[in-house]
């Protein structure tokens, strides 16, 4: 077992007197001014979590005009599911396209499917 692991660490938990304070310093958990233990990984923690919020907004927000793109293109004409297709086949390299050809191919060959 580590010797800094505490088993009684908690980032939540409140240094209840000075001694739980100074135990908490010794052991290289933040002590705010006010003898409160884990002051700065709260503040740390509200700001990662802030900053993931945000992102995933964004990402919702990509995600809708992407949909909306996608609305655009089967409204002119375009198959969504094979533009889809398209994209993730763009997404990989042509060694690794081919083999999916290839072994697709193979498959449906043993099946009976091919042509």
């Amino acid at each position: 077992m580590s010797e800094d692991f505490d088993p009684d660490f908690s980032p939540f938990a409140v240094a209840g007197t000075a001694a739980d304070a100074e135990r908490a310093r010794k052991a290289g958990r933040a002590v705010g001014a006010d003898g409160t233990e884990g002051t700065v990984a709260a503040s740390q923690l509200r700001g990662f979590v802030d900053r993931i919020e945000q992102l995933e907004a964004q990402k919702q927000e990509i995600a809708d005009l992407i949909k909306d793109v996608f609305g655009e293109a089967k409204a002119t004409g375009f198959d969504a599911k094979a533009l889809r297709k398209v994209i993730a086949l763009r997404k990989k390299d042509e060694d690794e396209r081919a083999y999916e050809r290839e072994t697709l191919d193979l498959y449906l060959a043993a099946l009976g499917m091919m042509g």
